[in-house]
C-alpha cells in the first residue's frame, strides 16, 4: 500500500494484539523517530549479539561478555606493545635532543613519625533504664521486627524481559502508610 506523497517506501500491515501495539508505540516513542526504524534497531541489537527469543537472555548476555573481555583484553595488549615499543623510544629521543635530564630523580620519601598524646582517663557513666520502659521497648522490638518480616515477605522479584530484574512490594497503599506512621512514630518516641 503506498500513500501518495506521504512516505518513499512501501509498507505493509501486521496484525498485533491491541496491547502490543500500544506497549510497542511508546517503547517506540523513546528509542526512534518512527514505528520502522525502531523495529529495525531491535531486529539489529538482536542479530548483532546473536540472542534468540528461545534461549535464555542471561545465558547469551554472559556469552556476549566473555567475548567481549577477550576484544578487550586482546585491544590492551596491542596498545601496551605500541606504548612499550615506539612511544617511550620516541619520548626519550626527543628529550635527549632538546638536552632535558634524562635521569630522573626519585623523590625522596620521609616518614612521618606520629607523636601519640596520653589520652585522658574518661570517667565510667552508668546508665540504667526502668524495667517497665526497657520491657516497652522490647515489646516495640518485636512488633516492628514483625511487620518488617511481613513487609518483606510481600516482596518479590520480577524479572523483566528487557532491563535489570526488580523487586516488586504487594501491600496495599493503606498498610504502606499504616507502617510508615508506625515507623515514624517509634522513631519519634511517641
Amino acid at each position: 500500500m503506498v500513500v501518495k506523497g506521504k512516505y518513499k517506501y512501501k509498507y505493509l500491515a501486521l496484525n498485533l494484539k491491541a496491547s502490543v501495539v500500544k506497549r510497542f508505540r511508546s517503547f517506540a516513542k523513546k528509542i526512534a523517530g518512527s514505528q520502522s526504524e525502531a523495529l529495525e534497531k531491535m531486529i539489529d541489537f538482536f542479530e548483532w549479539h546473536g540472542f534468540k527469543p528461545n534461549d535464555r537472555f542471561v545465558d547469551s548476555i554472559l556469552e556476549e561478555i566473555r567475548k567481549n573481555r577477550k576484544r578487550t583484553e586482546a585491544n590492551i595488549a596491542i596498545l601496551r606493545d605500541i606504548e612499550v615499543t615506539q612511544t617511550k623510544p620516541s619520548n626519550i629521543m626527543l628529550l635527549s635532543l632538546f638536552g632535558e635530564n634524562l635521569k630522573q630523580q626519585e623523590p625522596v620519601r620521609r616518614e612521618k613519625k606520629l607523636i601519640q598524646k596520653p589520652k585522658p582517663p574518661q570517667k565510667e557513666i552508668d546508665i540504667t533504664v526502668p524495667k517497665i520502659r526497657y520491657e516497652r521497648l522490647q515489646d516495640e522490638m518485636r512488633g516492628l521486627s514483625q511487620d518488617f518480616q511481613y513487609v518483606l515477605g510481600k516482596v518479590r522479584l520480577v524479572k523483566s524481559s528487557f532491563g535489570k530484574p526488580y523487586l516488586k512490594l504487594e501491600i496495599s497503599r493503606s498498610e504502606l502508610a499504616r507502617y510508615k506512621r508506625k515507623a515514624s512514630k517509634s522513631i519519634s518516641g511517641e
